[in-house]
């Protein structure tokens, strides 16, 4: 009788491996999840909401089929996040609970964060340097955490937005602290996926140290002119289009920081093999790096200028028109203008090699300034983003 129960289990193994079968979970969990926030909040929604949330579904569902080990990297953040956000719906608070206090107050995650990505980077210098298997999958493992812990945080400090006062109640993307702690974590996700798309881990020696630079800044500005406490947002930031043009950005920039790393690591790597080195065995080949700058520039490109164009319509719905030569704006042009430039150097006039990983490198100077330099040393509408 057992053996007869077990026949049709077995042919259905048999017809439907269990690739598909995780494939097909995915597809579910997502669509119940996205049927869940239609449910809850569809009384507020309006065209644009139901665009992004479609967009996000696709784009989720596109990531997890294609990459499967980002199914199990968002199940732990929602486990992390919710965490959080169940201690503050039951009452709790960074006063009365040490658990929120030390560990899943956002504040508290971003520091954990942080160690993490000090760990991740000694690993891959360990293995970058010394040759250490075993440092390279330490600080993989620990670029994972930092990850999460960037991700579970962002999501428990939009909760935490709404404690001082309903109305206050934002996306964690409204200040330098914020998109600082985005930055380094959608940087290392993007990072992971690449380097396990080369099969090689001496990118991360040279993107996991550029990360904790990003952390250290985040560091400051959170200790020294406490941007790390939440406060209610200026005029200009009271918009839907901040939770889309935002992240559309940071998607862009840490694509774009990662080619500038991968192009270094093509210079480095094209001096070893003419000169010997160790760099010669521990970093991808030349084509794969020229392939993730190059890959890396197309995708942050794109979503680069969605977010220049999403940026526009905010502006017209803020300011009363689509384009005024503000600072901020003048100089996503300008960045936008020199990718476009790479895009077409190498599409048209069939540019490789040293010259195009140059062009990444110094990009990274184009693209600081537009992040970071015009809020703290330019005016402007933008200038709510200065220190």
């Amino acid at each position: 009788m057992s053996v007869q129960a077990e026949q049709p289990f077995t042919r259905f193994e048999k017809s439907f491996p269990s690739s598909q079968k995780q494939n097909l979970a995915w597809v579910i969990f997502l669509s119940l999840g996205a049927l869940g926030i239609w449910v809850a909040f569809r009384a507020q929604f309006w065209m644009w909401q139901y665009i992004v949330l479609g967009l996000w579904y696709a784009g989720l569902l596109w990531f997890g089929l294609k990459w499967p080990h980002f199914r199990l990297f968002t199940l732990v953040v929602l486990a992390i996040a919710g965490s959080g956000v169940g201690l503050y719906a039951l009452g709790y608070n960074d006063g009365n609970s040490l658990l929120l206090r030390y560990v899943l107050h956002s504040n508290a995650m971003f520091d954990w964060m942080s160690a993490a990505i000090l760990i991740s980077a000694i690993g891959y210098y360990t293995y970058l340097f010394r040759g250490s298997e075993t440092g390279g999958l330490w600080g993989q493992r620990f670029a994972w955490a930092a990850a999460a812990l960037g991700f579970a945080g962002l999501a428990i400090r939009w909760r935490e937005t709404y404690i001082g006062h309903p109305n206050w109640g934002h996306i964690p993307v409204s200040n330098i602290y914020d998109v600082m702690a985005l930055f380094c974590a959608m940087t290392i996700l993007f990072y992971l996926y690449y380097e396990e798309d080369t099969e090689s881990r001496g990118l991360g020696a040279f993107v996991l140290p550029l990360v904790l630079i990003a952390d250290i800044f985040l560091l400051w500005v959170g200790a020294a002119y406490h941007l790390d406490r939440i406060a209610p947002l200026v005029p200009a930031l009271q918009s839907f289009w901040m939770k889309i043009h935002v992240p559309s950005m940071f998607v862009a920039y840490a694509n774009f920081y990662i080619s500038a790393m991968a192009g270094l690591a093509y210079l480095l790597k094209d001096r070893a093999l003419a000169r010997g080195g160790f760099l010669r065995d521990r970093l991808p080949s030349l084509e794969i790096l020229e392939r993730s700058f190059s890959g890396t520039i197309a995708f942050g490109f794109l979503f680069f200028t969605v977010g220049t164009i999403l940026g526009a319509v905010w502006a017209a719905k803020a300011w009363g028109g689509f384009w005024s030569w503000d600072p901020k704006e003048t100089w996503a042009l300008i960045v936008w203008l020199n990718y476009a430039g790479f895009l077409h150097a190498r599409s048209q006039k069939n540019w490789h090699g040293r010259p195009m990983a140059w062009w990444a490198v110094i990009s990274l100077v184009v693209v600081t300034f537009c992040f970071i330099g015009v809020d703290l040393f330019l005016g402007g509408l933008h200038s709510y983003g200065k220190l």
